[in-house]
Order: structure tokens, then C-alpha cells, then sequence
């Protein structure tokens, strides 16, 4: 072989290389954050791997992180919920009351995830049937959702009455064969979600419509039918997070209540490697990155970095995320 075609396939060989790894980190790009802010929490944190502190951070990513799994879908979709807060924090409050009532914590369990699943449902109605952009339907319900609350409220919190209050913290606070409640439902969900958007037609329907909106339509597939189911799993899933949240205060305030979910939500979604502009993402990244998401926030403690910060670090994180994709497309 010449020099000419030795080079020539030594640059065929690079390119192949290149390409090849390009691949791999657009698919598991969630992998290597992980392991990159695994690594650097170890290093500062020498009580990282504790079993202590991995289930407390376990726990601390369970109710964001479940919203985190019902915005995945929603982005994956092609769109986005920014009222999954205040979404949280009407079914919280109304979930108390509902507790303090009856008395029953099955019978608040089913309120939470049916009226989340209403809310989650009245947002679709409005993006498909009002055609209206996803956008501003959710920024105008995430307003609505909350002043509801304040009002009914008056602005002070919603307490648990005395007759439920242990048994019902129990559920956020408790453990299962020495693993956290929280952990293990929100381990269930992301298991529950990932089979139905890698085994199931709804799934393989979800990730059409977010590829190509237009030509999933012309196959056939009820686009609005989809939509509508995607924002009332993703309702669903803010009311389970919405009981979750009100277990593990016992008292839910209703101006601040479920502050700021959104955007570590869609934090959570954009360094889990989905696609911000639909179509493409997966579960477990999502699952991974709720609790990379923590693990950010404890390095910001250990490094005394103001909390006030926070949320300048996650809207860096979420553009960082998002140019990576872009790069990597």
C-alpha cells in the first residue's frame, strides 16, 4: 500500500473513531456527568459513600425527581409544563385537607393522583383543543394553580391534624428493609415509566410525535390524543410527588410550596441527556439526573457556595446541557 493510502486510512480510521465516539456520548452523555460528579463528590465529601448519605440523597431526589420523570415525557413530546409547581402545591394543600376530613391516607393517595391527573388534563385540553402553545397554557396555569392555593389559604400553611400526623409522615420518613420509602417509590416509577415509553406503542408514539409532529399525524396516530395523554401522566405524577411532599412536611405552605419544581424538573430532564427540542431522551437519564441534580446541590454546600446561587448554577447547567446536544447531534 502506498503512503498516500496508508494515510488515507489511518484519516478513514479517525474519522470512523470520531465519529463512533460523538455516538456513544450523545447517547449516554448522562453517564458520563454522572460519573464526573460522582467522582468530584467523592473527592471533596470523604463521607460521600456512606450508606447514609447516598439514601439521604436518594431521598432528597425522589419528589423532584418523579415530576422530573411525568417532564420528560412532556419534552420528549415536544413540549413543555411549567405549572407542575404550583401544580404540586394545590393538590398538596387540597390533599391535607382531604386528610384531615376523612381521616384516610388511601383515600388522599387517590385524590392527589386523580385531581393532579385533571389538572394534568385541563393543560392538554387547553394546548390541543385551544391550539394554544404549550408555553403560555402552562405559564398561565402555573399562575392559576398557585393563587388558587394562596386564596384558599389566606397565605398560611395547611397542617396535618394530630389523628394522622405519624402515620401519615411515616410514608416520606419511614424505611422498607432498611431502604427509604421515597427511594423505593420513586425507583418503582422510573421503572413503572421506562417500560411504558420502551415497551409499549404509547411510548414509541410519544417519541413520533416529538421527532416529527406532522408525519406521525399523517400515519395516523392521534397527535392531540397523545398530548392530552402526556399531560395527564405528567399530572399524574406532580399529584404522586404532591402527596409525597405533603408526607414529608406535614405542613404545606401555600405560596412556597412546590417553588421552583419546574425548572429542576427541566434541569433534570436536560442533564439526563434528553433532547430539549423533542423526540429524543431517556428515562433513567432523567433518573439519574434528579439525583445528579442533588449531588450538584451538596457540592454548592460542602464548597460554601450561597444558596442564593442555586439557581444561577442550574440555569448554567440546563444551557451547558443543552449546547452539548447541540454538538453532539
Amino acid at each position: 500500500m502506498t503512503n498516500g493510502g496508508k494515510q488515507m486510512s489511518f484519516l478513514n480510521k479517525a474519522s470512523f473513531n470520531k465519529t463512533n465516539l460523538q455516538k456513544f456520548y450523545s447517547n449516554y452523555s448522562y453517564l458520563v456527568s454522572f460519573l464526573i460528579l460522582f467522582s468530584i463528590a467523592t473527592i471533596i465529601n470523604p463521607r460521600f459513600l456512606s450508606y447514609t448519605n447516598l439514601s439521604t440523597l436518594l431521598k432528597q431526589a425522589a419528589i423532584i425527581g418523579i415530576v422530573a420523570l411525568g417532564m420528560n415525557l412532556v419534552i420528549i413530546a415536544g413540549m413543555i409544563d411549567l405549572s407542575v409547581g404550583s401544580l404540586v402545591a394545590l393538590t398538596a394543600g387540597l390533599g391535607v385537607i382531604v386528610l384531615n376530613s376523612t381521616g384516610s391516607i388511601f383515600l388522599t393517595l387517590i385524590f392527589s393522583l386523580v385531581f393532579g391527573t385533571i389538572l394534568g388534563g385541563i393543560n392538554g385540553i387547553l394546548i390541543t383543543k385551544g391550539k394554544i402553545a404549550p408555553f403560555i397554557v402552562t405559564l398561565a396555569t402555573m399562575s392559576a394553580f398557585r393563587s388558587i392555593i394562596v386564596q384558599l389559604g389566606q397565605g398560611g400553611p395547611f397542617n396535618v391534624g394530630e389523628k394522622s400526623y405519624n402515620t401519615f409522615r411515616l410514608i416520606a420518613a419511614g424505611e422498607t428493609l432498611g431502604i427509604p420509602n421515597l427511594a423505593i417509590i420513586f425507583i418503582i416509577t422510573a421503572v413503572i415509566i421506562s417500560i411504558i415509553m420502551n415497551k409499549t406503542k404509547f411510548g414509541r408514539y410519544v417519541y413520533a410525535v416529538g421527532s416529527n409532529e406532522n408525519a406521525t399525524n399523517l400515519t395516523g396516530i392521534n397527535v392531540n390524543r397523545m398530548k392530552n395523554a402526556v399531560f395527564c401522566i405528567t399530572g399524574l405524577l406532580s399529584g404522586l410527588s404532591a402527596f409525597l411532599l405533603s408526607s414529608r412536611l406535614t405542613s404545606i405552605t401555600a405560596p412556597n410550596a412546590g417553588m421552583g419544581f419546574e425548572l429542576d424538573a427541566i434541569a433534570s430532564v436536560a442533564i439526563g441527556g434528553t433532547a430539549m427540542n423533542g423526540g429524543r431522551g431517556k428515562v433513567f437519564g432523567t433518573f439519574l439526573g434528579a439525583i445528579m441534580l442533588q449531588m450538584i446541590n451538596n457540592i454548592l454546600v460542602i464548597a460554601n457556595i450561597p444558596p442564593f446561587l442555586e439557581g444561577l448554577v442550574k440555569g448554567i447547567i440546563i444551557i451547558v446541557a443543552v449546547l452539548f446536544q447541540s454538538k453532539n447531534k
